[in-house]
């Protein structure tokens, strides 16, 4: 059956398409900013007129930024935390959630009340900081991993995902012998990619942004993540690692501060832009399951 569209649908098709187009400009411009002013040269970088192309292109603050230590330091320390901290969310939250979707297991009401808790109360900065002192986790990478490990939030989304898969496969599984942990691994992981991926894809993006923790228990420098670096020159305008870098080099290119600190910007988010079109479809489809299913 062909449906034929009003003129007030049409209209409200043409507005919402016109909002959208919207959303997208305001989102891009400040990624296109910061990559027209890190190509740009001169003066005309610090001009408050809006650029949408640079009138001078050198890609001089790119050649400088490769030559930045910290900021590969940094890099490579953010990596090793984002990598650790979706492996272990994933394996810890699944291992919680695949026992809770069982609506026979014993004080499973309470479990799940115990869980939410967790997500009204809290233990504070400064307990956190005494229990990871303690554990002897400061200058260490698993003192950024350990406390968002399992999140309520997270657990209830995976367990509303792991309830949607129908119960007839796990039956049939079980009647060739299979235990809940051959189940789990053998038939539950491989129907939850779309949840998987969307939590990975929610954690990663926390860890990689992440820098108050790493502010807090990382006291040796060459220990920092990538947004600690970021936020000592673009916040704090500290430039001095990087001037000295430069004064070693002994270049005598034409730069500016501004150009410098948009290109480390535009090589921070690259990792981000690269693989979040590749679980793009994953992560609308497990968000819609995980919110519908009770």
């Amino acid at each position: 059956m062909v449906y034929r569209k009003t003129r007030l649908g049409m209209a409200a098709d043409l507005c919402l398409y016109a909002s959208m187009t919207l959303l997208m400009l305001l989102t891009l411009y400040p990624f296109w900013t910061q990559l027209v002013t890190s190509l740009e040269t001169g003066a005309s970088v610090y001009s408050t007129r809006l650029m949408f192309v640079p009138e001078h292109v050198s890609f001089e603050a790119y050649r400088l930024a490769f030559h930045f230590t910290p900021l590969w330091t940094g890099y490579l320390n953010t990596i090793v935390r984002t990598v650790l901290g979706v492996l272990c969310m994933l394996v810890v939250t699944s291992l919680t959630a695949y026992p809770l979707s069982k609506k026979d297991l014993p004080f499973n009401r309470a479990l799940t009340g115990f869980l939410l808790l967790t997500m009204l109360f809290t233990g504070g900065l400064i307990p956190n900081y005494l229990l990871i002192r303690e554990l002897h986790l400061l200058n260490s990478v698993w003192a950024l991993v350990l406390p968002g490990t399992l999140s309520a939030f997270n657990a209830l989304v995976m367990r509303n995902f792991f309830r949607s898969i129908p119960d007839s496969l796990e039956e049939s599984a079980r009647v060739d012998g299979a235990g809940y942990l051959r189940i789990y691994v053998s038939v539950i992981l491989p129907l939850s990619a779309p949840v998987l991926a969307t939590l990975a894809l929610w954690v990663g993006v926390g860890h990689w942004n992440a820098w108050f923790d790493s502010l807090i228990y990382m006291t040796d420098g060459h220990k920092q993540v990538l947004q600690v670096v970021l936020r000592k020159i673009l916040i704090e305008n500290d430039t001095t690692d990087m001037n000295a870098m430069i004064q070693k080099m002994n270049t005598h290119s034409e730069y500016t501060d501004r150009q410098l600190q948009a290109a480390v910007v535009m090589l921070s988010i690259i990792p981000m832009l690269v693989v979040y079109p590749f679980v793009q479809k994953y992560f609308v489809q497990g968000v819609m399951v995980g919110a519908i299913k009770g």
